[in-house]
């Protein structure tokens, strides 16, 4: 064992073989690992994750495993593996080394027990209905979602789960909505788009004395600047194609068990899975049922830029949430402006319980411009920021709400939500903060200026 600079690094050698006929060996390898014991900050620990374990040929990041199949030499070994009686992969579908690396690192973030990854967060949050809930259950959801999350619980609704969508900024609303059959209470940290935030921590207190799954969408938090956990989430949504891989070049979604919750109280657990210890009953369902099953598998080309995306996300949150507030504290100041939602700025409902929950405010905002200016000309305007449907990228996104992602939802239940014909969402990118306000600023002095309504 040798320290360097306050990194305990353990010396593994093996034997190198020279390949061709005879695997004779020409010379020993030394890797250095990096000591799980010590506690580091929160990019320490990413950056160093992988050397937890042994990598190839002393590589500083987990090679890319594109194989589908994984072959066992004892054919006895391969049915263990099968059963769960001994560890390793099975199929891709399953699980794949390249994920299982992004999977360790997500669970360090996260400060929980295991992840599993999806494909997609739409992938991660199907999985929830797919694999633990059945025909007559209940689902407690936030009013305030993503559309498209929107979207899934009520294509849930049609398939015999009732759903009850409530204004979660309150945890009576939440209390109020609860029946016998409620298996799931879901929440965003901060809704996308109109930055409502829920009542987290009495909610995961209500959850907790009740004994129901508290599930909480971290996406536009991150991990980084909250941890759900601290309010007795059982399981965690992460659209890894956002923040944490932050460069928009790859999709992944996970779910992260944060060992909250009692799976003992919940009522779909497959006797299958009931021979695993009990803190592993969920997992391995939605393993089974969510990857197995569903088929809703993140690949390693993916899951290998996530991981590398994920190494940087601490230093581009305090770069996208001081830009946001910048941002919005311009735009709330402006004559065209008629609302600016954000979460960081004194005029939202929520300031102070974001100040108490969160280590930022986030990146996301969005605002209303006044009656009569057209939101597609504002945004034609705009030389930085990009006209896109994405989030937590690096660059600056821009887009009209109930033109687009909320369009198909219909204009009364757009108004229920709050989201206003003139929305726009901005997902705040890490651009120079004075390029950024000046695209914004030369924006808006193109469009008139019109008498308050």
């Amino acid at each position: 064992m040798r320290h360097i600079r306050n990194l305990t690094l353990t010396w593994q050698h093996r034997i190198d073989y020279a390949p061709g006929a005879g695997m004779a060996p020409r010379g020993v390898l030394w890797t250095a690992i990096m000591s799980d014991k010590k506690k580091y900050g929160f990019t320490t620990t990413i950056l160093h994750n992988d050397r937890q374990k042994t990598i190839e040929h002393g590589s500083l990041h987990r090679p890319i495993h594109t194989s589908v199949a994984f072959g066992y030499s004892d054919a006895r070994q391969l049915a263990a593996v099968f059963q769960g009686r001994e560890a390793g992969y099975r199929y891709g579908r399953q699980g794949n080394p390249t994920v299982s690396s992004l999977e360790d690192k997500v669970t360090k973030m996260e400060d929980g027990l295991v992840t599993l990854c999806f494909a997609t967060g739409m992938g991660a949050i199907g999985a929830v209905f797919q694999a633990l809930l059945r025909a007559g259950d209940h689902v407690v959801s936030s009013s305030f979602l993503f559309g498209n999350t929107n979207s899934l619980w009520q294509t849930v609704a049609g398939q015999g789960v009732g759903v009850a969508f409530v204004d979660a900024t309150d945890v009576a609303h939440v209390a109020a909505a609860l029946t016998p059959q409620t298996r799931v209470v879901f929440v965003e940290t901060i809704a996308n788009p109109r930055t409502q935030i829920a009542d987290l921590k009495r909610i995961g207190e209500l959850c907790k004395a009740r004994g129901i799954l508290y599930v909480v969408d971290n996406t536009m938090t991150t991990p980084y600047v909250f941890r759900p956990k601290s309010v007795h989430a059982g399981l965690v949504v992460n659209s890894l194609t956002k923040s944490i891989g932050g460069h928009g070049n790859a999709m992944g979604g996970s779910l992260t068990d944060t060992g909250c919750y009692d799976w003992t109280a919940f009522a779909n657990i497959g006797a299958n899975y009931k021979r695993n210890l009990s803190c592993n009953w969920g997992v391995a369902q939605l393993r089974a049922k969510g990857l197995r099953d569903f088929g809703a598998a993140l690949g390693p080309e993916a899951a290998h830029h996530i991981a590398i995306g994920a190494e940087t996300l601490a230093l581009r949150m305090e770069r996208t949430c001081a830009n946001a507030l910048a941002l919005a504290q311009m735009l709330e100041a402006d004559a065209h402006v008629a609302a600016v939602h954000y979460p960081g700025l004194a005029s939202h409902p929520q300031h102070s319980l974001a100040g108490a929950l969160f280590r930022n405010f986030g990146s996301l905002l969005s605002f209303e411009l006044k009656d009569g200016i057209d939101c597609f000309d504002f945004l034609n305007r705009l030389d930085l920021a990009i006209s896109a449907s994405n989030l937590g990228d690096t660059r600056t996104l821009v887009i009209p709400v109930a033109h687009t992602i909320y369009y198909e939802m219909g204009a009364e239940r757009r108004a229920a939500m709050g989201i206003a014909e003139s929305l726009i969402r901005v997902s705040v990118g890490i651009e120079d903060t004075p390029d950024l306000l000046g695209d914004f600023r030369q924006a808006l002095a193109g469009l008139p200026v019109l008498a308050d309504s």
